[in-house]
């Protein structure tokens, strides 16, 4: 393969030449999560290969047999032919050997094996301590059983029952006597206790080719965590040229870790990262952070912190944090990779504390919004801030079946401040005053709900009542600009900015359905086919509503989980009139392991009296002008034990369109092998800054696919029918060897709506030594549905 060949070659000159003189791999660049105290092992690490324990028993006797003894049998045995001595977990076999009783030493010559604690062993000459561990071997080749880690030196000096030398020797983890990779030293010293080699004068060997070399080159043994010098990451961007990244791994403790980060960015300076990880008996947590001085682009220091916490202070009481910051806009822009990432722009910083009781629970909540503001072509900003909770307190109680009742109460208080719309001054966005959106204010709700459910094999029905009751007090717009009298047609005793609103709504629900069965069949296959009707009639009288606030509505998706619910809004600032029906029709296709093959339904709620409120008066978003819904369709199911589709539509039958689409489909007929296709469409998806209007019509298409026996093709695209752009896209290939995997992935990422992020991967994957180059797994998960690492064993089950 000599493309292979110069590309290895070429890869080594690029590592060599950044490479530090001390150098150790700590473990894969995928560090695992550190364990709880009571942990014995890692959770998320794949399990050792069980070895033997070592146990240290000075009464452990020696067994020693031979096809012929002669000598002391108190001081000294010559053994001769089939020699074969054990003490615990250290068998030795030879042809010839000397057992010393006194010193309870052996020497063994001619075809020496020795297996100790798993470890296999052979070579010439053999002299061991049964006792103390201590001896040598000569001429020896080795395995350990932890890894599989092999090799060959010239001597090994065992210096107790974990601890050895290895002299002039070499390591490898592929099979076979001529490896890909190897990694050659003048020592080599080897500790099974901690799982860990360290390689003096070592040069890693890479296809015959010198890749790497330093004084001290550590790597594991094991899948124990290990700290050490993590394998660089080597990358380029087009907003910040080449990337060198090297990691220093610190394990702390069994529930502790940090790993500290400088990346050189060519194009930038020099960027410092830190990521600290801690987790104990009802606590855990995680901080990031990132820093660089003097951006030499953007001429500014720029930052980013992300903080998580949880922890339980009493049973049933738990508290946490969830802290972001970023220093500018941009940060998602520039740095792609970063602990912001690209598509998060809206930044929580919230804290939270919560404690449940026998039948309730309270929490309560503080919560604020940095928003890494987004412009479109225009200089217009896209994104809205939403209202900071300072504070939020919410109480849940609830029972069921008592007397055949079920009962809950929710109540809430909140404080919010700030406007949804935060557009900065020069944005040319109107200031003009509103009671919707105020500069904050206060609300309190409670709503108490009683039903009683009644639930018979064949058919349920449940009759519910609500009450909602609502108060608001909201304080001036925050620019400061006079709030007039509302007019708009259909407002009744106009309120001015400032006041105070209040509203009590009850609701009353019904639910009820059927379920029948029968035995059929799909496609040859004995299934269960269900036939499932059911209505939803809500009553709810009309309240006017036009003056109060928007501090958390909006109109909720409709979608067969919407069309069963009270309230057509999200949120708490609009309770919806209704007097409405709706109907829906369901089919399963259910098989004896409880697979759902094939799933049918359609639905549609009938409105008896138009509903009159809305988020805005005079917006058309959301009103309601016909006596019936959109039809909803769904058919979906994992269809044969490969192919699974997705498909939901929301066909308006006034208009004669398609309102909403969405459709899947997942075809998986083998190990490393998978396609997914997803098409969208969405006329209610309209950018309002946009000024032609566009409405949201894409398709997306990623696969895993095996390109011959070795390689493997990854890719993605997402493409905007209506913008005629691409969005996120991948490509890459992965080539499999016995005990390394190659990679490149190249990806380009829309960080913002005028810019993208176009990042090259690649990655040089050594079995049971550790990784070189940009990890791109992150990537290619998230971006194929059921991607599969191809250095992993096959595995398909079937769904």
């Amino acid at each position: 393969m000599p493309a292979l060949r110069r590309m290895t070659i070429l890869v080594a000159s690029v590592i060599a030449a950044v490479s530090m003189p001390m150098w150790a791999w700590a473990q894969s660049v995928e560090v695992s999560a550190p364990v709880a105290p009571d942990a014995q092992t890692n959770p998320q690490a794949s399990p050792p290969k069980a070895k033997m324990p070592r146990v240290n028993d000075a009464d452990a006797p020696t067994t020693v047999e031979a096809e012929q003894m002669t000598g002391r049998p108190d001081r000294l045995l010559n053994l001769d032919n089939d020699v074969d001595i054990t003490r615990g977990g250290t068998n030795v076999k030879s042809k010839t050997g000397i057992y010393r009783i006194v010193e309870n030493e052996a020497e063994a010559h001619g075809c020496v094996k020795m297996n100790r604690y798993g470890d296999r062993y052979t070579g010439d000459d053999l002299k061991l301590n049964m006792d103390s561990g201590q001896g040598y071997l000569t001429n020896p080749t080795y395995w350990f059983q932890a890894n599989d880690g092999h090799g060959s030196a010239e001597r090994i000096n065992f210096l107790d029952e974990d601890r050895s030398e290895i002299v002039k020797g070499n390591y490898t983890t592929c099979p076979g006597t001529k490896p890909d990779w190897y990694i050659k030293s003048s020592t080599l010293d080897v500790d099974s206790g901690l799982g860990e080699g360290v390689a003096h004068n070592g040069i890693l060997y890479f296809k015959s080719v010198p890749i790497l070399g330093s004084p001290s080159l550590s790597f594991p043994l094991s899948n124990d965590r290990q700290s050490g010098v993590l394998p660089p990451i080597i990358g380029s961007t087009n907003n910040g040229g080449l990337e060198f990244n090297l990691p220093y791994y610190f394990n702390i403790a069994p529930n502790r870790d940090l790993t500290i980060y400088p990346n050189i960015i060519s194009q930038r300076g020099l960027q410092m990262g830190a990521d600290a990880r801690y987790m104990g008996v009802g606590y855990s947590g995680q901080t990031k952070v990132e820093y660089l001085p003097d951006d030499r682009l953007f001429k500014s220091d720029r930052y980013a912190v992300q903080s998580v916490h949880t922890q339980t202070l009493y049973p049933g009481l738990t508290m946490g944090w969830n802290v972001n910051f970023a220093s500018d806009n941009n940060y998602p822009d520039d740095f792609s990779r970063s602990i912001t990432q690209s598509s998060l722009r809206t930044l929580n910083r919230e804290f939270d504390l919560n404690y449940s009781g026998s039948f309730w629970s309270v929490a309560a909540l503080a919560s604020r919004y940095q928003i890494l503001q987004d412009f479109n072509a225009a200089g217009l900003p896209t994104l809205s801030r939403p209202y900071d909770r300072m504070p939020q307190v919410t109480l849940t109680a609830g029972k069921q079946d008592i007397f055949g009742f079920d009962w809950n109460v929710n109540a809430q208080y909140t404080r919010f401040r700030n406007s949804q719309y935060d557009f900065p001054q020069g944005s040319s966005t109107s200031y003009t005053a509103s009671t919707l959106l105020p500069l904050g204010g206060e609300r309190v709700y409670i709503n108490p709900q009683l039903s009683y459910p009644i639930i018979r094999p064949g058919f349920f029905i449940t009759p519910k009542i609500q009450l909602d009751a609502t108060a608001y007090s909201i304080t001036p717009n925050k620019f400061g600009v006079a709030n007039p009298i509302a007019t708009a047609p259909g407002v009744v005793n106009p309120t001015a900015l400032g006041n105070d609103f209040s509203r009590v709504l009850p609701t009353f629900s019904l639910d009820a359905g059927l379920i029948f069965e029968r035995d059929a069949k799909f496609f040859g296959h004995p299934m269960t086919q269900t036939l499932e009707p059911r209505v939803f009639y809500v009553r709810t009288p009309y309240h006017d509503q036009s003056q109060f606030p928007l501090f958390d509505s909006a109109v909720s998706d409709f979608n067969f989980a919407q069309i069963f619910t009270e309230n057509r809004y999200s949120g708490h600032d609009r309770i919806s009139d209704a007097n409405q029906l709706t109907t829906a029709l369901i089919s399963r296709f259910i098989e004896e392991s409880g697979v759902e093959r094939l799933r049918l339904g359609i639905g549609q709620r009938m409105y008896f009296t138009q509903p009159r409120v809305a988020l805005n008066v005079g917006a058309n978003n959301d009103d309601i002008t016909t006596s019936r819904s959109d039809l909803l369709l769904m058919a979906g199911g994992q269809v044969t034990p490969t192919l699974g589709v997705d498909n939901t539509i929301q066909y308006s039958q006034s208009n004669n369109q398609w309102v909403r689409a969405n459709s899947t489909v997942k075809w998986q007929p083998g190990p490393k092998k998978v396609i997914n296709f997803s098409y969208q469409l969405d006329h209610t998806n309209i950018d309002p800054l946009d000024p032609d209007q566009r409405y949201l019509k894409q398709f997306d298409l990623s696969a895993q696919w095996p390109l011959s026996k070795r390689w493997y093709g990854v890719g993605r695209v997402s493409y905007s029918l209506t913008e005629k752009t691409v969005g996120q896209s991948l490509l890459g290939l992965e080539y499999k060897a016995d005990c390394w995997v190659f990679r490149v992935v190249g990806q380009r990422t829309p960080t913002s709506s005028t810019r993208t992020t176009t990042g090259i991967f690649v990655q040089l994957e050594l079995n049971g030594l550790s990784s070189i180059g940009s990890n791109p797994m992150q990537a290619l998960r998230s971006s194929v549905p059921g991607y599969q690492n191809i250095n992993q064993p096959d595995s398909f089950i079937s769904r």
